[in-house]
């Protein structure tokens, strides 16, 4: 894929490591591009004095970290972070019209342990309101009469632009994966719980997966390894290629014939380098999955805004509104079965695997590819069952469909996201 401008966290890593590139000429280049171009893109949120402020940061963690051998392996890189992640020292407002003042809290667990393994913060990403449907204003850097998806809008945009190698966003439906490939980055979602939601705004408790966006897959790996509980890093190198799972059936037939196509050429490329490809019937009541799912973010958006919502209703957007009405009209019971049967998903996607001999599954990304117009941040369609079930996926950037970015999302077994990484090595 060719990005709007190469920025690629583990070429990074390596030059500073090097001092072939210094974490200030890092910052100026960063906010050189950002100063020229984010006033068309607006993927962060505005910031007087960023180079400056940045530039003070970088002072302090030369005191914190005054011998060269002991720097962490982030040492002096600056990333984006979402705004419906508590950072200290910037506000919180999760893209809402909401006073900023009664959504402040405790510092992310996340953004914490980034900053421990050197991390500057370049600054607050641009989200949709509370990470639904109403849109920001983050175009798509490819072509800017296009959304570059929801909701993790400006976390998604500022990597493809190059303005920063890093970015945090969130998935409940398919706010990672989908943005990722309209914009043509990795986006990484973890299984659900391998990273701390603590000190972000929640959606919905049973689905937020916190994940985020680099321009390669080395970068992603290095940031998985620090973000995921647990992460096993010994683990032997898998040398077959894995063999790939497309889910047939109603479920794929819910992307547009433009992105079928395009998949299944990407699908013939596959086949051509080697790897071994099953189509395998499965979500065959994708209807009832989507239902259910949707069900239960919206049961729990309510409960999540509820005293807020009493308040300051009148500043919500409309589609927030509708959202919270629906998920107030939802029976304690229902959310209950909703609830309960991811587990029931998750075991029958495990068990197609293990039938199959599957290690991983693929399927587009994205239904379409980047809506025009930045009214509508597309449909998560493709991404929602895989969020439901709680397993991790990968979207890769597989070219171009038209003139706009296609993404090819790989699913792996849920709490094996290591393993999904040492699979995709030789994919890209």
């Amino acid at each position: 894929m060719k990005f709007i401008s190469d920025c690629s966290l583990s070429e990074i890593i390596s030059q500073i490591q090097t001092k072939e590139l210094t974490p200030e000429k890092l910052i100026d280049d960063l906010c050189d591009k950002l100063d020229k171009w984010d006033s068309k893109i607006k993927s962060f949120l505005p910031e007087i004095n960023r180079r400056e402020r940045l530039k003070r940061d970088l002072k302090k963690l030369y005191q914190k970290f005054p011998d060269p051998q002991d720097r962490p392996i982030l040492f002096g890189i600056p990333i984006g972070i979402k705004d419906i992640f508590h950072v200290d020292g910037f506000e919180t407002k999760a893209g809402s019209g909401l006073p900023s003042e009664i959504m402040q809290g405790k510092e992310s667990e996340v953004v914490t342990k980034l900053k421990e393994a050197g991390a500057l913060i370049m600054g607050k990403t641009v989200t949709t309101e509370f990470a639904y449907f109403h849109p920001g204003a983050t175009c798509n850097p490819h072509n800017f009469d296009h959304t570059p998806g929801g909701s993790s809008s400006g976390s998604a945009a500022a990597v493809a632009a190059g303005f920063c190698p890093l970015a945090l966003g969130t998935q409940t439906i398919g706010s990672i994966s989908r943005p990722a490939s309209f914009c043509g980055i990795i986006g990484f979602k973890p299984s659900f719980g391998r990273i701390s939601t603590k000190g972000v705004i929640p959606f919905s408790q049973s689905a937020d997966h916190i994940g985020f966006f680099t321009q390669n897959i080395e970068g992603s790996k290095i940031i998985a390894s620090l973000l995921c509980n647990n992460w096993k890093s010994g683990m032997p190198e898998i040398n077959k290629k894995p063999v790939l799972g497309i889910p047939e059936g109603e479920y794929l037939q819910q992307a547009s014939p433009e992105i079928l196509s395009t998949f299944w050429k990407a699908v013939d490329r596959l086949k051509q380098k080697g790897f071994k490809i099953k189509s395998i019937p499965a979500l065959d009541n994708i209807d009832e999955i989507n239902e259910q799912h949707k069900l239960m973010n919206a049961a729990e958006f309510a409960e999540v805004h509820k005293k807020w919502f009493n308040e300051y209703g009148d500043k919500y957007h409309q589609v927030s509104i509708d959202l919270i009405e629906k998920g107030r009209s939802v029976p304690s019971k229902a959310l209950n079965k909703a609830i309960k049967d991811r587990i029931q998903l998750l075991e029958n996607l495990e068990q197609l695997q293990k039938e199959n001999e599957i290690d991983l599954w693929i399927s587009p990304s994205t239904v379409t590819t980047a809506p025009y117009g930045l009214d509508s941040t597309g449909d998560p369609a493709m991404n929602l069952p895989w969020t439901y079930a709680g397993i991790p996926t990968i979207s890769i950037p597989f070219g171009l469909s038209g003139k706009l970015p296609f993404g090819i999302q790989f699913t792996g077994k849920f709490n094996e996201d290591e393993i999904l990484f040492k699979l995709i090595k030789d994919i890209v």
